[in-house]
């Protein structure tokens, strides 16, 4: 279900008999981009440096994935438990989607991307809020890839509101406690925008940490897990490809027996 690679060599010396197969191209990739803090203090940096840098980097493989034919690129941007950083940082953090959305939704528009956000984005300050809901109005009309933040996004969070609203509707008589399956709470999660790619086939952590950090705990249920050693800024469209790589390697069975 996991494994994990250490990128000790070049791009190119990696994997150099094995190639992507273009036809098994995960729908839905999740990444949980960390490492920009480690990055920044192996160079002598302060850690929003680290950030900054990492929002480079969120841009090129956004465009790569879109170009390999990703459904759906999630990318855990901000948790609820990333509050508790030092407030200088958070609120740095909390103009980088300013300063992404400003400068790269045109590029979104161009290669057909469309944003969406997962989250309690009400809790964000007013101007970060103004931007994310702009990006989400300014790339409506594309229909390729879905590039889907979870900004201020817990998994325990969500399954709770998601149990709250189906609770909510038991008592107004529009639900049978004896109807609520698997099909009913994900009608209730986050991602069920996202309809058939709702659920993460592939699932990178950058950074060489291998938890999943409170990160779609619903949705990465059968979801293939690869830890990378690389900090995400070092992150780019060939370690993405190594990435797939692995995964076309799995075979998943989603509980079943091998056939």
């Amino acid at each position: 279900m996991f494994s994990k690679f250490k990128k000790t060599q070049s791009n190119s010396e990696q994997a150099p008999d094995i190639e992507l197969d273009m036809h098994r191209i995960p729908a839905h990739i999740a990444i949980i981009m960390d490492g920009n803090g480690r990055w920044a203090q192996k160079r002598h940096l302060p850690r929003i440096a680290g950030h900054k840098e990492g929002m480079q980097t969120v841009k090129k493989v956004t465009i790569a994935a879109s170009k390999l034919g990703v459904k759906v690129l999630s990318l855990y941007a901000f948790s609820t438990e990333n509050w508790k950083r030092p407030d200088d940082e958070v609120n740095y953090l909390m103009q980088l989607p300013i300063r992404f959305f400003n400068t790269f939704v045109p590029d979104l528009i161009k290669h057909n991307v469309r944003v969406s956000v997962m989250g309690d984005i009400n809790q964000l300050p007013s101007g970060t809020q103004k931007a994310v809901y702009d990006a989400i109005d300014q790339t409506k009309e594309c229909n390729g890839m879905v590039l889907n933040f979870a900004l201020n996004y817990g998994g325990r969070d969500e399954i709770v509101s998601a149990t709250q609203k189906i609770a909510q509707m038991a008592m107004d008589g529009q639900i049978k406690i004896d109807q609520i399956d698997e099909s009913v709470l994900s009608d209730q999660m986050m991602t069920s925008q996202l309809g058939d790619y709702e659920d993460p086939d592939l699932m990178i952590r950058t950074s060489g940490e291998e938890r999943i950090s409170n990160f779609m705990l619903w949705q990465l249920a059968y979801s293939e897990f690869v830890f990378v050693d690389t900090h995400w800024p070092d992150f780019n469209e060939e370690t993405l490809k190594q990435t797939i790589i692995e995964y076309q390697g799995r075979h998943r069975r989603f509980g079943g027996l091998t056939k």
